[in-house]
């Protein structure tokens, strides 16, 4: 058996998905002709209850776009150390809009109340100018923690006192709002921006979207064109994207499902150390003694299972669209079995 636990972004096109793109009606996008496209674009929007919406290839094109939208050269960006912004964005928010990074250490990926307004930096010459905050739901480095919507408002509502832009990687929301039940409409309330994928739990096999107001869409379009993100006939990959949300939000509560499982059996192996907390779909764990993650990755793709490592005696699991019930019980046999 053969099992990809790597990353969510592993996941395949389902027949049906497959379908639904060979039957999309299409058109060039960058003249906003794409019909399948301008279509996902408007259910993502009114979704969120947001005035606008545009498909991107990656979701580093839609925070980093977001970014560049929100601040000029000079500002600074707040984030938590975890953030994938900065973990996982090739620095490109230096490059591409002149910024720097504050960086708070917060747990799990979480920011905590007070430490917003604490980072806001005096209006000095000598000073980046603090413009906006970005938060991280799920936050894939801290284990695909959740921040629930009020944790998040007193957050957000830190910074608009002193006057700072708020954007959400939402990469994985969905996986946390199958969890808490709140709605995408209050999200969409909360931030001036959004950014969600469709290609890690949804399942599509590429795309993200920014959501916003239309005059920040706007000029996101324009960003995104010199950046080389305008596409003609992208239809097709939208039509995956309009599937995903259409059909495989609900589903997300499997995955997480699974990957608590996972945690659970960890948590009982004498060579792990600690698992984080599983909130959803990502369990991170710690490898006893001089235990190498290198090692133990070695020994599970010999059991025909990869995953990755996220240190040098740590290894994340992450379930997704392509991992079934079977899948999990076979992981967690031959994890059990393994005797170091």
């Amino acid at each position: 058996m053969t099992v990809n636990l790597t990353s969510d972004t592993a996941t395949q096109p389902t027949a049906d998905m497959l379908k639904a793109m060979f039957n999309a009606r299409v058109g060039d996008d960058v003249f906003r002709q794409d019909p399948t496209v301008n279509r996902l674009e408007a259910v993502a929007a009114e979704r969120f209850g947001m005035e606008a919406a545009l498909y991107c290839p990656s979701g580093t094109m839609t925070n980093q776009l977001a970014i560049k939208c929100h601040t000029q050269a000079l500002d600074e960006v707040i984030a938590e150390e975890k953030s994938h912004i900065y973990q996982y964005e090739g620095g490109v928010y230096s490059l591409l809009s002149s910024v720097s990074m504050n960086l708070l250490r917060g747990e799990r990926g979480k920011l905590r109340p007070g430490q917003v307004a604490a980072a806001v930096k005096p209006r000095y010459d000598w000073l980046p100018i603090s413009r906006l905050l970005v938060l991280e739901n799920t936050c894939n480095k801290g284990g695909g923690s959740i921040y629930t919507l009020p944790e998040a408002t007193t957050l957000v509502e830190e910074g608009r006192a002193h006057q700072l832009a708020s954007h959400l990687d939402g990469a994985r929301l969905f996986n946390a709002l199958v969890e808490t039940g709140e709605s995408t409409a209050a999200w969409g309330r909360l931030f001036d921006t959004i950014s969600i994928c469709l290609s890690k739990g949804l399942g599509a096999p590429v795309g993200s979207l920014l959501l916003g107001p239309q005059e920040l869409i706007d000029r996101a379009r324009r960003y995104r064109k010199v950046l080389g993100g305008g596409m003609r006939q992208a239809g097709y990959l939208a039509a995956a994207g309009l599937y995903a949300l259409e059909h495989h939000v609900e589903r997300l509560t499997e995955d997480n499902a699974r990957a608590r499982r996972l945690g659970d059996a960890l948590a009982l192996l004498p060579y792990v150390s600690k698992v984080e907390k599983v909130e959803t779909n990502i369990c991170i764990f710690h490898l006893a003694g001089e235990r190498m993650a290198s090692d133990f990755l070695e020994y599970l793709r010999k059991q025909g299972i990869q995953a990755v490592a996220f240190g040098p005696q740590t290894v994340r699991f992450t379930t997704h669209l392509g991992v079934t019930d079977e899948m999990v019980d076979y992981v967690i046999r031959e994890i059990s079995a393994l005797d170091i």
